[in-house]
């Protein structure tokens, strides 16, 4: 069984006092629904689980009164045996509850009558054209939780990679001294694995279990063509096709040279008052991240981000390479990664920053100079290189020879060899990223 975050996260909430209903938000099949039921029948006496994706007539139990005491008698009649509610030892499961909007209007009545927990699972909350939206959305009465695909420490677990590992490279990064050759080459091996298998669990336990990458394979191509799907049956009519296209450019778009998102490079002559909603739509699912230009590099980084001016990313790197042509995968775990390696390494630390919480920022002028990432550590703006082998920073170095201009004092280049320190400039295996933990 693959250990996830979220545990940590669910038993945290479970001891706070005075605890609102909580809501697990994140991507179709990111693994929330087996999180949360083990979580609680681990934690609970009784657990009590709807899901009104598979079952859309439990909706009818919210339909009337919302009252705690009128929903426990209607869901005891439903259920029967199966449903067992008694003061804090009971929790209800509500998955999917985006396709019942009353039942997360009746959260605020949980919260109130205290006797129960109660956590919902979401995919699609929010999400422009899904379903109806609730009467009253109970703000203040719930406690919100994203949860992504596997990140990349999470997928060291899964490989035998030990806490006490992970706390060997942590204090090789504070010596700033290099990883010894062994371990670093089985690091590098197992980023190379985690980038063509990203972190959607069905596909992290295949691989674990198998080795076997054409299965992986299949199973990230089913999940693209199930959130294509969701595209086509739940978002509104006139959009359809609109955010289908915007999915389908994504690879073209990182593919450029100048990464910048592209209406046109959607369909030609397209602009964003015609296909800004769409794209919305994708990143409001949980599959996209945006990556925003700065003005300035300068803290506060959001404050100074250009909100028209941004670069896409897949959550995912397993689904970004399985997006690409036949073959990736194979010329990935060999190290050759041809025209595509900046997109590739570029969304792989996309992906280990986006699933630390950290919002993406980048760093382009006309001019010509140009920074993957900024992003705030130990308390300052922090440029980010990221090289799939060498490669000179010569924009950094541009940056950092003018401080009075830039404000930045310091950077981070991550690429394929050990720790060392040039300057200014610290180097860092790409593998380390996930370690960059420091607001």
């Amino acid at each position: 069984m693959l250990k996830r975050k979220i545990e940590q996260t669910l038993l945290e909430w479970k001891n706070t006092a005075n605890r609102k209903p909580l809501i697990v938000k994140g991507c179709r099949q990111c693994g929330k629904t087996f999180s949360v039921l083990d979580f609680a029948h681990k934690n609970y006496k009784n657990v009590v689980y709807l899901n009104f994706f598979e079952n859309p007539d439990y909706a009818s139990v919210f339909a009337g009164s919302l009252e705690v005491d009128n929903i426990v008698m209607m869901l005891t009649a439903l259920l029967g045996s199966t449903a067992v509610f008694e003061a804090g030892e009971t929790v209800l499961v509500l998955d999917e509850i985006q396709d019942c909007p009353e039942a997360r209007t009746a959260l605020k009545f949980f919260r109130i009558d205290g006797r129960y927990d109660v956590i919902g699972t979401g995919s699609l909350l929010g999400v422009k054209g899904y379903g109806k939206e609730p009467k009253s959305i109970p703000v203040g009465s719930e406690t919100v939780v994203d949860m992504y695909p596997l990140d990349f420490e999470e997928f060291l677990w899964a490989n035998g990679i030990t806490d006490g590992i992970i706390d060997m490279l942590k204090k090789n990064m504070d010596t700033e001294s290099p990883v010894p050759e062994a371990l670093h080459n089985r690091m590098r091996q197992l980023l190379l694995q985690y980038t063509v298998v990203g972190g959607m669990p069905d596909a992290v336990q295949t691989f674990v279990d198998t080795k076997r990458m054409d299965e992986v394979l299949q199973i990230q191509r089913d999940i693209i063509r199930s959130y294509e799907d969701d595209m086509v049956k739940y978002a509104e009519r006139k959009d359809k096709s609109k955010i289908k296209e915007c999915f389908q450019s994504i690879p073209k778009q990182l593919s450029k040279e100048n990464k910048k998102f592209q209406y046109s490079v959607v369909k030609k002559g397209s602009t964003a008052s015609r296909y800004a909603g769409s794209l919305q739509w994708i990143e409001d699912a949980g599959i996209i991240s945006r990556c925003y230009n700065l003005s300035i590099t300068e803290l506060p980084l959001d404050g100074n981000a250009k909100k028209d001016c941004f670069k896409v990313y897949m959550c995912d790197c397993g689904l970004f390479i399985s997006m690409l042509e036949d073959g990736t995968q194979y010329d990935i775990l060999q190290g050759n990664l041809y025209g595509y390696k900046g997109a590739i390494f570029e969304n792989l630390i996309a992906d280990i920053f986006n699933k630390m919480g950290r919002k993406l920022y980048y760093f382009h002028k006309d001019s010509g100079l140009e920074v993957d990432f900024l992003i705030r550590y130990h308390g300052e703006c922090v440029p980010v290189e990221v090289k799939a082998h060498t490669g000179n920073t010569k924009s950094t170095k541009t940056i950092l020879r003018h401080p009075e201009k830039y404000h930045v004092h310091q950077a981070i280049k991550l690429g394929d060899y050990n720790l060392g320190r040039n300057g200014q400039i610290l180097t860092l295996p790409l593998y380390m990223a996930f370690l960059l933990k420091s607001f």
